[in-house]
Parts: structure tokens; sequence; C-alpha cells
């Protein structure tokens, strides 16, 4: 797994979307589209704006979401608020391009059964996602991937629903359908991951976010969570 680790939040997201931007240029060039799936967070709402000033074929893209929380339509907390906010409102994007999970159904449930049979037609059976963005918890979780919840053992699913987490329910992609990506971006910031980062790493199986795939995978991190790395500062992505 390649560690980069960056000044700051800010040039961490930056390296991101220059990264990203490049990936989808790449893959749409050679195969016609392209599948990003997407996590929440305060720096990957930085990485998205960045992203919106990239040179990237749009026409070609599909957004599908990681995880999102079960919150009504426009709330702050629902990761699609921010999504919208970041890249649809700023970058050529069709609003029917960004493919929202289903935490609006009366049966989640259902609902997440109907989201999996969406990226069957989006990214093929059984779907293979181009590039999954990521994020760390300081308790090493990923995605809605939390400790201690049942979804941590779905191998049968590619969507499914957990517990409630910090209050809310929550609607994820799980391992099976992460293990399968073509590339996973790990975005990692801020001091108090600092302790995860290592774990992560390291493939620590013991938390949630370990149990994720090294293969194909780079983590961007800033110094904030890298602290205790001797690393380099890096500047830029080709």
């Amino acid at each position: 797994m390649q560690l980069e680790v960056f000044a700051d939040a800010d040039s961490t997201a930056r390296a991101a979307a220059k990264l990203i931007a490049h990936d989808i240029r790449s893959v749409a060039a050679a195969r016609g589209r392209y599948t990003l799936a997407l996590s929440g967070g305060r720096t990957p709402w930085l990485m998205l704006r960045a992203l919106a000033d990239e040179d990237v074929p749009w026409d070609r893209l599909d957004i599908v979401q990681v995880d999102e929380r079960v919150a009504p339509a426009g709330h702050p907390d629902r990761n699609l608020t921010h999504l919208e906010e970041t890249l649809l409102r700023h970058a050529p994007l069709r609003p029917e391009q960004i493919h929202a999970m289903l935490v609006e159904s009366n049966d989640l449930e259902r609902g997440a059964a109907q989201y999996a049979a969406s990226l069957q037609e989006i990214a093929g059976s059984p779907p293979v996602v181009d590039l999954v963005h990521l994020g760390l918890g300081p308790d090493g979780h990923t995605a809605s991937l939390v400790p201690g919840d049942p979804i941590l053992d779905v191998n049968d699913k590619d969507v499914g629903v957990t517990g409630v987490y910090q209050g809310r329910r929550r609607m994820t992609l799980t391992y099976p359908t992460l293990n399968r990506a073509r590339r996973i971006l790990w975005v990692v910031t801020g001091n108090d991951k600092r302790e995860m980062l290592p774990r992560l790493l390291n493939c620590d199986t013991s938390i949630p976010a370990g149990r994720v795939k090294p293969d194909n995978a780079a983590v961007f991190a800033d110094r904030a969570a890298a602290e205790d790395r001797n690393r380099d500062v890096q500047t830029e992505v080709a």
C-alpha cells in the first residue's frame, strides 16, 4: 500500500483530486466509461471542489456513493447534500450521473437491494468500481463499516444497512464491493487519525478499515495524521 504525505488537508485534497482526474482520463479513454465511488467528510468536500476544476471527461463519468446516512433529502448530515454543493454545482455533470443511495425508502433493506441492482447496471455483475475513495475514522471505521456492527460480516450483498451509529442508521457498500474495486484511494487527514493510520497501513484486521484489501491501494495523508511516519512531504501527483 503506497503512502504519500502532504503538508496539510488542503494540499492532500488537491493531490487526491489530481490523481482521480488522471485516472478518469486514462480509464475513460481506454474503456469509454468510469465509475467513481465517493465517501463523505470535510477533506473530501475540498477534494471534490478541486476535482470540479480539473480536466475531466465529465460525460463519461458515473458517481456512486460509498455510504450515506438515513436522513431527509437536503439534510446537512447527508453526504449527497455536500456532493451536490461541491461537485454538481461546479462541474458539467447531469444530475442523473450521480446515483444516490436510497436512504429515504420506507424499507431500507429493499432500498439497499435496489441500489445493488443499480450498481450492476452501472458497473457490471458483480459490480467492479474503477476507483473507491475511502476515509478513516478515529475508531478505525471506513465507509459505514463500523466496529461491532453486523454489517462487518455481510459477504453475500453488495450494499447493506447498519444499525445506529453516531445517531443515524446508514447504508453502505460492503467489503465484497470494496474489495473488487480496481483502485482504492484513502484520504486521511487530522491528528485524530494518527493512531489508526499505522494500523491501516499494517492491514490490521482488528479494525474495520484493515479488512479492505491493500491491493491497488494508495493512502494520501497530511502531516497531522502521519506525524509519526518518517516520510518526505509530497506536493504533486503525476
